[in-house]
């Protein structure tokens, strides 16, 4: 009678089933809720066991979820932060030269800009509030030469604004990245 059951247990063991997402490969393995064929390409390993990907309900963090209204909010603030430092930087700051320090005040910049996207939108972050950083610091560049570019001064573009923007691009994108 005991051999009898054994036997029964090895048989249902050796099922071969088939993936319900894959169907053409061979598993053994089974969702641990739901009991769904699962290959271990559809298999995802959580606390409490395999699960199926519709079991497990695998979802971003919140902070890296960004709707379209918080993409609103992150240009938004990107657009008005583009403004305000563009006008700074051409009415108060166009005076200094940076040369070496240019370096210092693109990290500043950069890092002002991803600071007023991220407030706008929640703190979240992600592609696209990255772009929304990266054209904000373009913005400001572009208003800064239009504030310059006057009659009376004529069109300077320096190589120190130029390493200023590339750098304040750079930094402004890579603090809104979304792990």
């Amino acid at each position: 009678m005991g051999a009898d059951l054994s036997t029964e247990l090895d048989d249902e063991s050796e099922e071969v089933l088939f993936c319900a997402r894959h169907p053409r490969v061979e598993t053994y393995l089974r969702c641990g809720n739901c009991g769904t064929p699962i290959c271990p390409r559809c298999l995802i390993q959580t606390p409490v066991g395999a699960r199926c990907p519709t079991c497990a309900r695998v979802s971003k963090l919140p902070t890296f979820n960004i709707t379209p209204v918080f993409f609103a909010r992150g240009m938004t603030g990107a657009l008005v932060a583009g403004i305000g430092v563009g006008l700074i930087w051409g009415f108060l700051l166009d005076d200094l030269r940076f040369g070496f320090f240019a370096i210092f005040a693109g990290i500043l910049l950069g890092s002002a800009m991803a600071e007023a996207v991220s407030l706008s939108a929640n703190r979240r972050r992600g592609l696209g509030l990255q772009i929304c950083a990266g054209l904000g610091v373009v913005l400001a560049y572009l208003v800064y030469l239009a504030v310059v570019d006057t009659p009376f001064r004529g069109s300077v573009v320096r190589g120190s604004d130029l390493l200023l923007t590339g750098i304040a691009v750079a930094v402004a994108v890579s603090r809104l990245k979304g792990y």
